[in-house]
């Protein structure tokens, strides 16, 4: 495999993937939208994006250029898709349209044109609530909160015996419970693809990404990555906005090893036909990332504003087992959070003043709706 066509190439892991493949060798092509909410108004490609990767400007939906743009590729790696829990829940038509309209097409013209491997970006969104030990040190999974506790503001989740669940690390073989419509989206691009792939004899890896962080996030987009929400907060002068209570964990994991983790799915046989997590292996809480965010940019009496609020879609803890992706890929997180963190502070410096704040006007949007408690 010499020709790799990214789908989504021109976005924030689109582009650290294109760095990673050429600096391997690679010849790198990606098809991207452009779309006005990650890359801005102007349609112009991102100057992040290396001059050696050949950009297509389409719709991941529009069949012909799909079609041109598979000319001459060895492999495929399917980023292109509509990111955001909150705002999935009620842009449904478009985010339905994008994931799973979009990979459909994609599909069919692999259907009559087979590439060597297909790798297609799934997401941690599809467990839902991660796995959890309860009290006797067994392993559990849990049902999703109900509303009536959320409403109470009783966040951590317990057992029937009212005894409380202690959050564990999530292996692929963990139950899917879709909790938005982005998570079922997601979903369905993972499935579509292994299916077909498994039938028509292409080589197929589905990687659920946990929360990547890292340069290039679109900052101005208020569905985007919560470590990019927060950063374009604190840039305008604001407090970070955190739902709950700010305890919930979550894995954050470097976009570099995001890339290098798709490149090696690429190269690896055995990880043909197979679900990995691709995370850090390591939780930390949302109040705790926001806090640590605003001290690198020197803006720590900016402190977290938590809101007490539940944001329907979202789950109280879930953070990655990546024992099988070390046994399959021989993936192994590289950059730590706060390397990771140090990374994105120094190119934050350069944002000032190109961030836009969004976050009032999304959350808005959310409370008119009824989608925050």
């Amino acid at each position: 495999m010499r020709s790799i066509l990214i789908t989504g190439g021109a976005g924030f892991i689109g582009s650290h993937l294109a760095d990673e493949l050429l600096a391997r060798g690679y010849r790198v092509r990606a098809l991207d939208n452009l779309t006005p909410q990650v890359h801005g108004a102007s349609g112009k490609p991102p100057e992040y994006l290396a001059s050696d990767v050949e950009l297509v400007v389409a719709d991941i939906r529009d069949s012909s250029a799909v079609t041109r743009a598979l000319e001459g590729i060895d492999a495929v790696v399917h980023l292109a898709a509509a990111v955001g829990v909150g705002q999935s829940m009620y842009d449904v038509e478009h985010y339905t349209s994008v994931n799973n309209v979009g990979t459909a097409v994609l599909m069919e013209r692999l259907i009559r044109r087979p590439v060597e491997r297909l790798v297609v970006a799934s997401s941690m969104s599809v467990y839902g609530e991660g796995l959890f030990r309860d009290a006797d040190g067994g392993v559990c999974e849990v049902p999703s909160r109900t509303l009536e506790q959320l409403k109470r503001g009783e966040w951590e989740l317990v057992d029937g015996q009212k005894r409380p669940l202690y959050p564990a690390p999530t292996p692929e073989t963990k139950s899917v419970t879709l909790e938005s419509i982005y998570a079922l989206s997601k979903f369905d691009q993972e499935r579509m693809c292994l299916m077909l792939g498994r039938a028509y004899g292409i080589p197929t890896v589905a990687l659920r990404f946990f929360n990547v962080f890292g340069t290039r996030q679109a900052l101005s987009n208020p569905y985007t990555g919560v470590l990019a929400i927060f950063a374009s907060r604190l840039l305008n002068g604001g407090r970070p906005l955190v739902f709950e209570d700010g305890n919930q964990r979550r894995d954050f994991v470097s976009v570099h090893d995001v890339a290098r983790a798709c490149r090696l799915a690429l190269e690896k046989d055995a990880a043909a036909g197979m679900v990995l997590n691709i995370g850090s292996g390591r939780s930390l809480t949302v109040a705790e990332i926001a806090r640590k965010l605003g001290e690198v940019v020197e803006k720590s009496h900016l402190v977290p504003q938590i809101t007490g609020q539940y944001r329907m879609g979202d789950v109280r803890h879930c953070f990655a087992d990546i024992s099988r992706a070390s046994s399959v890929l021989g993936y192994a997180p590289e950059i730590g959070f706060d390397r990771g963190l140090s990374e994105v502070a120094q190119w934050l410096e350069s944002q000032v003043g190109i961030a836009k704040d969004r976050v009032d006007e999304a959350c808005a949007e959310l409370e008119a709706r009824g989608l925050t408690l």
